[in-house]
């Protein structure tokens, strides 16, 4: 039986000119904001306030529609009226 050879995993080369920046020196060349580690807790209120503002959001368009419809009501019950 001939000897089994161990697999592993070929190592990588890193192309010439592909190295990776420190974090350091991406962040503080304007590129991404470092990542900050946040809480479940966090994630949730987060999604929470946003939520609200969308909501609040599409309430102020609802309102805004309802004011041009019943403009538009008007002027249909004025138009049928003549």
């Amino acid at each position: 039986m001939a000897p089994k050879k161990s697999v592993s995993a070929p190592q990588q080369r890193p192309l010439p000119g592909s190295e990776p920046e420190p974090i350091a020196r991406a962040a503080s060349t304007g590129g991404r904001k470092p990542w900050i580690r946040r809480t479940p807790v966090e994630v949730v209120l987060e999604q929470i306030t946003k939520q609200e503002d969308r909501v609040e959001g599409l309430r102020e368009e609802l309102a805004k529609e309802e004011r041009e419809l019943k403009k538009l009501q008007q002027a249909k019950n004025v138009l049928e009226s003549t």
